[in-house]
């Protein structure tokens, strides 16, 4: 098995991870199209009191991400990446047979409550990431785990659909079947990558979220990028909270318009994750390929924002996906700057901050687009993308201002 200079398995390991993402935002995504039916269900057709679950779900599920990414983190400083995405994962896998077997509402709370605990393994793998690959390849791979992101949640949803028209719990079943089956392929197959000697003592004063504020603000670089990162993700959010809403308003597209377009925005944002960081970092640096790709998500944004027919806004597309240098990026020349003991507490950190935007932004920006629809029309309408592309400019200017304009910090 290929190995890095400090004896930690490589590729054959980076391959189980991307799969592990990939199978694990899939199984998020088989659920996402029946999840609101079978709520409907149980509130015997109230569609008033449907929409209100359906809001409590997705806030608690995004508050155990926001809560638990951190605590996995460092317990996988402490006891090593393997059991902690091995436990994850077969977690997820029974809590998924339990929504699956649901008897009341009470009980598809709790499964939804346990599987935002379960999920928050992603942080984890992202320090499986950083032990296993020498810090010029970082971003690059980082990029791959993207774009394992991307593949599970465009194929996930498409795939609930058709099971759910079979029956509204058959995707738990096969999101159950996937999780149970990941794990069992990675107890034979995963590899450990954190050397005992490397791992750290597990510590309650870090293992939440305050305690991770604490490793950001240990370098001055280190808090900036996150600010960077926090900026940037909720600007984010304006592609899966408004993307329907804002076509269906602007351009009168249909469902299977819409569709389309966002699988073209997976492919794309594939092919940028898989093809092209790795040559643009190389060719750039990661700080000039994080400030290239917020230029690109800006440029992105204001033609959303701009776009009098749906032609122009699909040209935008490629934009946006060329967006996705920075990510990986900003999350490499992070992981430089902390101790290989501490990548788990990095990585948690990283998705409470995420989690963070996930609540904050489906409010900002239905609200921003609310009252551009109430009080204006046209170029109005694009103010949600006019507000991203704000936010990444303030992003721009951060990165910009925080990173060294030659070379990177050096790696603990």
């Amino acid at each position: 098995m290929q190995q890095n200079k400090n004896g930690a398995p490589g590729s054959a390991a980076f391959i189980f991870i991307f799969i592990t993402v990939a199978l694990d935002m899939m199984a998020v995504g088989i659920t996402a199209p029946v999840l609101p039916n079978l709520i409907l269900e149980f509130r015997a057709g109230d569609v008033s009191s449907a929409a209100l679950y359906v809001g409590l779900f997705a806030t608690l599920w995004a508050s155990m991400q926001f809560v638990f990414s951190p605590v996995i983190g460092a317990l996988s400083d402490r006891f090593g990446r393997r059991s902690v995405i091995l436990l994850s994962n077969f977690g997820l896998g029974l809590d998924y047979v339990l929504m699956a077997l649901a008897p009341s509402m009470s009980w598809l709370l709790i499964g939804r409550i346990a599987s935002g605990i379960t999920s928050a393994s992603y942080p984890t793998a992202g320090a499986y990431i950083a032990d296993v690959t020498p810090p010029a390849e970082r971003a690059a791979r980082f990029g791959m785990l993207g774009a394992a992101f991307g593949i599970g949640f465009v194929i996930g949803p498409a795939l609930g659909g058709l099971l759910g028209a079979i029956d509204l719990r058959l995707p738990f079943w096969v999101a159950g079947a996937l999780s149970l089956a990941n794990a069992a392929y990675g107890f034979f197959i995963l590899p450990e990558s954190l050397p005992r000697e490397k791992r750290r003592p597990f510590s309650l004063k870090n293992a939440h979220v305050f305690g991770s504020l604490r490793l950001l603000s240990s370098h001055p670089e280190l808090l900036g990028l996150a600010g960077a990162v926090m900026v940037m993700s909720l600007a984010h959010e304006s592609l899966p909270n408004m993307f329907v809403l804002y076509t269906d308003q602007r351009f009168g597209w249909t469902e299977r318009s819409e569709g389309l377009a966002l699988a073209l925005v997976g492919v794309a944002s594939g092919i940028v994750s898989t093809t092209i960081v790795r040559p643009m970092v190389r060719q750039l640096g990661e700080r000039n390929a994080a400030l290239t790709g917020l230029l690109f998500g800006i440029t992105g944004c204001c033609i959303f924002a701009l776009a009098t027919t749906g032609a122009v806004f699909l040209s935008g597309i490629a934009f946006i996906a060329l967006w996705g240098l920075a990510g990986p990026s900003i999350q490499s020349l992070m992981s430089h700057r902390v101790d290989p003991s501490e990548q788990g507490q990095l990585q948690g950190a990283l998705g409470s901050i995420r989690a963070i935007t996930g609540m904050l932004g489906p409010i900002l920006f239905t609200q921003v687009f609310a009252l551009s629809v109430r009080h204006g029309d046209g170029i109005l309408l694009g103010a949600p993308y006019f507000l991203s592309a704000a936010l990444l400019l303030a992003a721009y200017f951060i990165a910009w201002r925080v990173l060294p304009r030659r070379g990177a910090a050096a790696t603990r």
